[in-house]
């Protein structure tokens, strides 16, 4: 949980939802933003059925609240995706 809380944060950093606590500025990165959301939807793959329910329900909405939020930038910005 832990490890998907740190990706969680990095991307939500990368989204530019979350001030970047180095630069203490907002930072958009789309292509690195991806990368991230894809590496927790990897594990969420590997680690499918050896998961409790709660880490489950926990790891499936952390990816989807990403996902919306990466969507939500790329079609503000097609260019940029």
């Amino acid at each position: 949980m832990q490890l998907v809380m740190q990706n969680q944060q990095i991307a939500m950093m990368l989204l530019g939802k979350v001030v970047n606590p180095v630069t203490n500025k907002s930072e958009v990165n789309l292509e690195h933003a991806k990368y991230t959301i894809d590496m927790i939807d990897m594990l969420s793959i590997k680690t499918n059925g050896n998961l409790s329910e709660y880490e489950t329900k926990f790891l499936n909405e952390v990816i989807r609240e990403l996902k919306l939020n990466y969507v939500e930038l790329v079609e503000k910005n097609p260019n940029t995706a």
